[in-house]
This record gives C-alpha cells, sequence and structure tokens, in this order.
C-alpha cells in the first residue's frame, strides 16, 4: 500500500491536480497557474461579502427568500459533493433532504422538541444514515456499480419516497405536516428574518469550508483521482466502492442539514421535499453553476432561484419556458457551468497543496 500511495502521488498532480507545469518546467505555464490560483478566492469572497450584505439592502420579504435561497445553496453543496467530486450521479438527493424535514416536523408536532441543537444533528443524523443505507445497498455490493445503476437507483428511492410519503396518514398524506413550531434556542425563537438569515448563512460558511478542507485533503486527491480514473485508483490500491460510500454518506449528511433548516424555515414540509422534481432541481443548480467547485453550486442556485422569482414575478404565464431555455442555453454552449467564465479548468480540477508537490519533486529529482 506505501508504494501505492506513493505512485498515486506521483501520478495524480501531474494529470489530476493541475500541476503539469512541474513536469514540463516551463515558468511561462508555471506563472499563468500561480495568478490563476488567485481567481477562486476572489469569487469565494465576492459571494460571501454580498452575502453578508444583502440584509441590510433587502426588503424583508426578499430577505426571507434570500434564507431560503441559502438553505438550498447548502443542499445543492451536498449534490456538488457527490457528483462534482466523486461522480456520482445521485437523482435521489431529495430523498436525504426531505426524510431529515420530516423527522424533524415529527420531533416538533409529537415530541414538542425544537431546541437547535438538538433538531439540527437530528436532521443530519437521519440524513447520514438514509445515505449510508441506500449507498450501502448501492455502491457496496460485490461488482462494482455502474453510474446508471447508482443514478436510476437514487431515482427509485426518491420516487418511493415521494409515494409513500403521500400515502402514509402519520406524515399528513398529500398535504405534508403542517404549522411546524419555529426553531429554539432556550426561550428564544428563530423566526423568519434577518437574524434567521445569518444563522442559515454561518452554518453555510462553516460547511462550505469543512468541504473545502475534504476536498483539498489527502481524501480529497483520491477523490479527484477516482473522478478522473476509477480503474487507476483502483489499481494503486484504493477501494473505490468505498470512497464513494463515504462521499455518498457525507453529501446526505449535509442534505439532511439542509432539509432540517428548511423545513423550519418554511414552517411545514409536504411530499415533494422527498421527491423527484426536488432531486432535479438540484441538479440543475449545479449544472448551471459548475460541477466539482463547490462555490458554482451556490452561485448556480443563487442564479437559477433569483431569475425564477423574477420571471415568475414579470412574465407568469410563460415563465417556466423562459427559465428552461436559459437553463439549455447554459448547459449547451457553457457545459462547466457559468463558473467556467471566470475559472480555468486547471483550478477548477485543482491542487492538492505543497507538501503533494513536494513529494512529487523529491520523487523525480531522486537518483
Amino acid at each position: 500500500m506505501p508504494k501505492a500511495m506513493g505512485a498515486v502521488k506521483q501520478a495524480v498532480p501531474a494529470e489530476i491536480g493541475g500541476e503539469t507545469h512541474v513536469a514540463t518546467g516551463s515558468s511561462r505555464t508555471a506563472a499563468k497557474v500561480v495568478a490563476g490560483r488567485k481567481v477562486l478566492p476572489i469569487v469565494e469572497g465576492v459571494v460571501l461579502v454580498a452575502a453578508l450584505l444583502a440584509p441590510l439592502v433587502l426588503q424583508d420579504y426578499l430577505t426571507v427568500f434570500a434564507t431560503r435561497v441559502i438553505i438550498l445553496a447548502l443542499f445543492a453543496l451536498s449534490f456538488d459533493l457527490v457528483w462534482g467530486y466523486a461522480g456520482i450521479m445521485s437523482f435521489g438527493q431529495a430523498l436525504f433532504f426531505g426524510s431529515a424535514g420530516y423527522g424533524v416536523a415529527l420531533l416538533a408536532r409529537d415530541l414538542d422538541i425544537t431546541n437547535i441543537f438538538v433538531v439540527l444533528p437530528a436532521g443530519t443524523l437521519i440524513g447520514l444514515t438514509f445515505a449510508l443505507l441506500l449507498g450501502g445497498f448501492l455502491l457496496l455490493g460485490r461488482h462494482p456499480s455502474s453510474v446508471i445503476f447508482v443514478s436510476l437507483g437514487t431515482l427509485t428511492g426518491s420516487y418511493a419516497a415521494d409515494r409513500l410519503a403521500r400515502g402514509w396518514y402519520y406524515l399528513g398524506g398529500q398535504n405534508g405536516i403542517p404549522s411546524i413550531a419555529p426553531m429554539s434556542l432556550g426561550g428564544y425563537e428563530f423566526s423568519e428574518g434577518p437574524t434567521f438569515y445569518y444563522l442559515v448563512l454561518g452554518i453555510l460558511v462553516v460547511v462550505y469550508l469543512l468541504c473545502r478542507f475534504l476536498v483539498r485533503s489527502q481524501f480529497g486527491l483520491a477523490l479527484a483521482g477516482l473522478r478522473e480514473n476509477e480503474q487507476r485508483i483502483a489499481f494503486f490500491g484504493y477501494k473505490a466502492q468505498h470512497l464513494k460510500a463515504i462521499i455518498f454518506a457525507i453529501g446526505g449528511a449535509i442534505a439532511g442539514l439542509a432539509g432540517s433548516l428548511y423545513a423550519f424555515h418554511e414552517g411545514f414540509v409536504w411530499p415533494n421535499m422527498v421527491g423527484v422534481v426536488v432531486s432535479t432541481q438540484v441538479v440543475l443548480y449545479v449544472l448551471f453553476g459548475g460541477s466539482g467547485t463547490l462555490i458554482g453550486a451556490v452561485i448556480g442556485t443563487v442564479i437559477v432561484e433569483g431569475v425564477s422569482f423574477w420571471l415568475s414575478d414579470n412574465y407568469r404565464d410563460i415563465w417556466p419556458i423562459i427559465l428552461g431555455l436559459l437553463l439549455l442555453l447554459v448547459i449547451l454552449f457553457r457545459p462547466l457551468g457559468l463558473i467556467s467564465f471566470v475559472l480555468g479548468e486547471r483550478e477548477r480540477v485543482g491542487s492538492f497543496g505543497a507538501k503533494v508537490k513536494e513529494n512529487f519533486k523529491e520523487k523525480r529529482n531522486a537518483p
């Protein structure tokens, strides 16, 4: 295994980690790569500053809308982690999102539990558990699972959960569970407005930073290799299916956290939250913004939801058609998403820290 690990560290930076300039020795190429690395932090910084200032300039009803968008951006982050970095097309991501929403709604309705330090961890755990169960079934079989098998399997799981929720009286059937009590902390209740907005923004920032650390770690290096060439990663000694199951479970946990926040923000849950429509919606967010960048998922969610809100207000009869055409144009002409306008391919793939590069250089210079 140590030899295999060393082989990965040799091969991946040159082919996957975007460090071809080390192998070529071209100073001009290196300068371009170094300059390109500054783009992603700038984009992230601009988005963060805009998010922090938004409640100061938005009207109250728009702040409520922006809170919903941030929660959906957290949901999109979970899908980008699964698809953009591990190559798992999960058409059932709403299963984890909605099941967590139903779980915390039942806690609030039946047990009168709304404490933030109980309901959010509970929702995260529900999403993690469902992802482990579904991921174990789809990914940890005797033979490696194909992309189509996993896609259809997750889609089937989401559809089955939707039908179950609609037909189960305990879950409210078609009407869902309305009038969920507000999330609380001691005697304070989190109601719609700037407080709830900054709460979910803080959670999004923390989760984003953890995801950024994860995808730039040694584990992230293995994921990058898995996405680019699964057979080669397996040849180096990694258990590719186990890596997929781990990242699938992490994505489910993040989706569960988002679903918990969404349930308390909206005040009710309904079968669509676990269904195919929401599962497809999150795919469009990431496609539109750009997969495999994390920030692209956030930007895609903001733009799609913002444009939908504006179109539905100004073109009430035909806004879905206009939105569909816009999405189609972006996917056709910018298949890497809107983030590709400012982010180069090498930075999209990413670098994996100085330690990996130093190891690579040492092995090249070794006699």
